[in-house]
């Protein structure tokens, strides 16, 4: 998958998402409690993450280096 990585963050939902490449219709398929695959609706495959709660799931210390390279497999 090519395209650039959109983050999106609401915090007072505390409410991330990642997409890779344009925003595309699609539709959310529960993979854990609270996380979620962002499926394109034409082509079924998998073009992001949602995570509820985010900032409970991370460690305070986190660090990330960007550039970074993210490959979502579904």
């Amino acid at each position: 998958m090519k395209g650039n990585m959109n983050l999106y963050y609401d915090d007072e939902a505390d409410y991330l998402e990642i997409n890779i490449g344009e925003y595309k219709k699609g539709y959310f398929k529960d993979v854990a409690d609270g996380i979620s695959e962002i499926i394109d609706e034409k082509t079924g495959k998998v073009t992001g993450i949602a995570i509820m709660s985010f900032k409970k799931r991370i460690d305070k210390n986190l660090k990330i280096s960007l550039p970074i390279k993210l490959e979502i497999i579904s």
